[in-house]
């Protein structure tokens, strides 16, 4: 079976829903050069700036040996093992966890787990932290801290709380239960690693968060858990080599960016909703979401001319929100494009019995499967929204495996960076978000020279009125 993934763009193009509402052929004729122009830039500075995540298939042998050293010793020895992180640092691990172990894989029994019991503390609701407290052995956890800066509010809050609970629980070794992935040298965190004597991975230069599931940020915790994470860097790397071709109809990650742009910037599809077709690879789109808004949502291009650029993502399951969102798909405004994600092979197969013989619209699934039924239900999805000339496109996975999810990561990584070079923006980096962060740490009190102007600026705004507070 030819285990690379497909992209199946028929749907997106004028010669299949009509030239008011596909993508012509002269249309993607004129992208030729901006085309091959992105994806030499990016082909040229990979490896360099924020582009270290290319290199991440090649240059890890010694760090992956170390991984799985650790994580065979986390097998043995721990009943749970968790994440504490937000944003890149834990949508990564989520989606690949999901994707490839077992959808109950925390109520299976220890014998029948490949690892131990999993979570990912990626918020700072107070009800969350004390949830996890009441399930988990402290004294049995392995806890892996993950932030490059070390000053995350969120991620260190969680730390301090954990930190605090394993003193309390198991005294002076508490510190050989916690894993740090962080920056090699700078931050807090680094600092700390140091002193307490924590097993230390390091994220690479050039590697920001969203980009950074290849690397320890996701291969440490997917391979504690059982995760093969040599076959994900080996899709990565079988992907990164269809990457290579200035040509984009050779280069699915560069026709996926040319159509994107083409389909926001000139016609007006300004969100993309993926939409997978399997149960497994659901927080696949929320890890997708992350990385489209955060590297593309951007208000100015690298020449300092204003722009608001970015195409929305929004994420949605099917076949569960073909029964909540549909409607709005092939009825709603025509500023959508759909993306499916599309499994030939499932990991079981489930047979629907015979009975109900007396209602013709139930007995006819008698001896059917749930892997035809969805498909058939996944081709209807398309079906319709073509029938509504609604722009859609399909990723097909000929079966969800940790070398056809490496090859999934890297072509969306692939495509934004390419999508990045057409819209002119750096894609690399958030300063929206840095708004949000400064602004927090103003109004928590953090004494910083730095956070002076977002206390100023905040006290200074309009008071709220009260006749708009009902």
């Amino acid at each position: 079976m030819d285990k690379n993934i497909r992209l199946d763009v028929n749907h997106m193009m004028a010669d299949m829903l009509g030239e008011q509402y596909g993508i012509t052929k002269a249309q993607l004729a004129a992208m030729e050069s901006a085309a091959a122009a992105a994806q030499r830039a990016v082909q040229k500075n990979r490896g360099t700036g924020w582009l270290g995540w290319t290199e991440l298939p090649y240059n890890q042998e010694e760090i992956v040996a170390h991984i799985e050293r650790v994580a065979a010793r986390v097998r043995k020895e721990y009943e749970a093992f968790v994440v504490l992180g937000i944003g890149g640092s834990a949508l990564g691990p989520i989606a690949v966890h999901q994707a490839l172990n077992h959808l109950h894989y925390n109520e299976l029994p220890a014998d029948k787990r490949p690892g131990p019991r999993f979570y990912v503390e990626d918020n700072i609701d107070p009800e969350r932290m004390a949830a996890l407290l009441d399930v988990i052995d402290v004294a049995k956890t392995c806890f892996c801290i993950i932030t490059k800066s070390g000053a995350t509010a969120e991620t260190m809050s969680q730390y301090l709380i954990i930190s605090e609970a394993l003193k309390a629980k198991v005294g002076d070794g508490w510190a050989k239960q916690v894993i740090a992935v962080t920056d090699k040298e700078k931050g807090n965190l680094i600092k700390l690693a140091k002193e307490e004597g924590f097993e230390t991975f390091v994220i690479p230069d050039g590697v920001g968060g969203r980009f950074s599931e290849l690397c320890p940020v996701g291969l440490v915790p997917a391979a504690c858990c059982g995760i093969d994470i040599r076959a994900m860097l080996a899709g990565a790397a079988a992907m990164d080599e269809r990457c290579k071709s200035e040509d984009m109809m050779k280069n699915p990650a560069l026709l996926e960016a040319v159509l994107q742009y083409v389909a926001c910037e000139q016609m007006g599809r300004n969100i993309q909703v993926m939409l997978p077709y399997a149960d497994s690879l659901k927080t696949i789109a929320d890890w997708f979401c992350q990385l489209w808004a955060e590297s593309l949502g951007k208000n100015v291009r690298r020449d300092g001319t204003p722009c608001h650029a970015g195409q929305t993502p929004a994420k949605a399951l099917g076949v569960t929100d073909q029964h909540s969102q549909l409607q709005l798909y092939n009825e709603g405004p025509f500023d959508k494009v759909i993306t499916f994600i599309k499994v030939e092979n499932f990991r079981a197969t489930t047979v629907i019995p015979h009975g109900c013989e007396q209602f013709k619209d139930v007995a006819f699934l008698g001896g059917m499967t749930h892997n035809t039924l969805i498909e058939a239900e996944r081709q209807g999805t398309e079906y319709a929204l073509y029938v509504n000339r609604r722009m859609n496109q399909t990723i097909v996975m000929p079966e969800v495996s940790a070398y056809t999810v490496g090859q999934l990561l890297y072509f969306f990584e692939m495509a934004t960076a390419y999508e990045g070079e057409l819209l002119n923006i750096d894609a690399f980096n958030q300063p929206g978000v840095e708004t949000s962060k400064r602004a927090t740490y103003a109004i928590l009190g953090n004494k910083d020279e730095k956070y002076d102007a977002a206390r100023k600026e905040m006290t200074g705004r309009p008071a709220f009125k009260a006749e708009y507070i009902l």
